[in-house]
């Protein structure tokens, strides 16, 4: 699930590759509340997983968010 959220990270939100590893932080990788709500729609639309903002806001890290994702992915 990593590569699936570095790919929308970098290709969707146009977020800088080499910030985009499993353990920087949202905001190392430049996720800031807007990019969080922007994931977060990005998530439903292209792969269907419901996940709110303030949710995707709880995790610390890149990789965080990617095994958020996987667990709600596997729930769909």
């Amino acid at each position: 699930m990593y590569d699936t959220l570095k790919n929308i990270l970098i290709h969707d939100l146009h977020l800088t590759e080499e910030d985009i590893r499993p353990e920087a932080s949202r905001e190392e990788a430049g996720l800031d509340s807007l990019a969080m709500v922007e994931l977060s729609m990005m998530l439903s639309k292209r792969l269907g997983i419901e996940i709110s903002d303030d949710e995707l806001l709880d995790a610390a890290t890149v990789a965080d968010l990617a095994h958020l994702i996987g667990q709600r992915s596997t729930r769909v």
